[in-house]
């Protein structure tokens, strides 16, 4: 078969809202990713040690445990530190970017979502290199 060209690539969704959640899920299908979700914080680290993601993206503004706490749990585990982050919030704030960026988010992306800003930034970071940029 000649589909390892172009394999699914995984993506865990840490969101608390349903209807975020199935939109960001949705988009990602449709996009053809697979992903993951998670509604609950403090299962994430778990599911992502489980899944493998090749892209985590998470709501700041959870119950239980915060997405910052998230983030900084993620870049601490060996197995995931180097997976992009993808960081999803109602805080639109120049300082909350940067309080977010500064925990270990790889981009930031603020609600209400643009469809098209949500997908060029995961196709943005699951880009391959620039130096291995033919196959």
């Amino acid at each position: 078969m000649e589909e390892d060209a172009a394999l699914p690539r995984p993506v865990l969704v840490v969101e608390d809202n349903e209807l975020n959640l199935k939109l960001f899920c949705d988009l990602l299908r449709a996009h053809g990713f697979v992903p993951t979700p998670v509604r609950d914080g403090r299962e994430a680290v778990a599911k992502a040690r489980e899944t493998a993601p090749d892209l985590i993206v998470t709501d700041i503004q959870l119950p239980h445990v915060t997405g910052l706490e998230l983030i900084q749990r993620f870049r601490a585990d060996p197995r995931l530190k180097h997976v992009p982050i993808m960081a999803v919030t109602a805080y639109a704030g120049h300082d909350d970017e940067a309080r977010i960026r500064a925990a270990g988010a790889t981009a930031y992306v603020s609600k209400p979502i643009s469809v098209l800003r949500f997908i060029e930034e995961v196709r943005a970071l699951l880009a391959p290199p620039a130096d291995s940029a033919a196959t």
